[in-house]
């Protein structure tokens, strides 16, 4: 599936960390490399009520520096407003709580400022993917799937995507990947580890629509998985340790 292409690195290599987490199936590179690394496709100016990727790198950056000690959900509340305009305050901009051009300018998101300015990434597509979106689906990769071939770590990407596509699993990156109890990276707290550079190439591969699954929307590894529902889907493919299946 293809919602945006997203210029990443395109190298091919395979993951040197051993040793994945278990997968349910039903489901150092900081964020600010991977803003640098990685071009914004998608911004907007948010405010109480946004939601989605580009509320989660604000929430990130704003809880990195202090300034926020809620959750990084992706969702633009009340903590988060106060938070914004702390920000706003400490930083000599218009206290508003809004998240605009000078205030993505003044958390260094540069890539959303350009956009805003309508020079980069792809402003008309409702369904493109910010550079935060890319950095969760990295993290999730990684947590997943670090063991796996560097296919094997694309093919867990495509399955989150596919599951965006679907109406029947959250429309956002985000959405899917804390669906609760959808991941076991979420529940054992293995998403909050930092993606290498393999897991960022691969969730930027997935970006770009490479999907070695062929439109799978769930995944498993046969030798730790108790859910016999999962073992009832139909399987598609297998890549490594891991079983795709719709």
């Amino acid at each position: 599936m293809k919602k945006a292409l997203i210029t990443g690195i395109a190298a091919l290599a395979l993951a040197t960390v051993a040793g994945a987490g278990a997968v349910i199936g039903t489901g150092s590179h900081t964020a600010a490399q991977a803003s640098a690394s990685f071009p914004c496709v998608q911004a907007a100016v948010l405010r109480q009520g946004s939601t989605g990727g580009e509320v989660k790198e604000v929430q990130r950056r704003l809880k990195q520096w202090g300034y926020y000690n809620g959750s990084v959900d992706g969702i633009y509340g009340s903590k988060t407003v106060e938070a914004v305009k702390a920000f706003q305050r400490k930083n000599g901009l218009t206290v508003d709580g809004i998240a605009g051009k000078a205030t993505y300018a003044a958390l260094g998101m540069n890539d959303s400022v350009k956009v805003l300015d309508g020079n980069g990434g792809n402003k008309g597509s409702s369904s493109s993917y910010t550079n935060s979106d890319l950095y969760l689906l990295a993290k999730c990769i990684y947590a997943e799937a670090r063991g796996e071939s560097y296919t094997g770590q694309v093919a867990v990407g495509a399955v989150v995507l596919n599951r965006v596509a679907s109406s029947a699993f959250p429309n956002t990156i985000a959405g899917v990947i804390y669906q609760q109890n959808a991941f076991t990276a979420v529940s054992d707290g293995q998403i909050n580890l930092e993606p290498d550079k393999t897991a960022m190439n691969a969730a930027s591969d997935a970006l770009n629509g490479w999907d070695p699954t062929y439109g799978c929307l769930y995944y498993y590894n046969p030798a730790v998985a108790t859910s016999s529902w999962i073992f009832g889907r139909k399987t598609i493919t297998t890549i490594g340790k891991h079983v795709f299946a719709i």
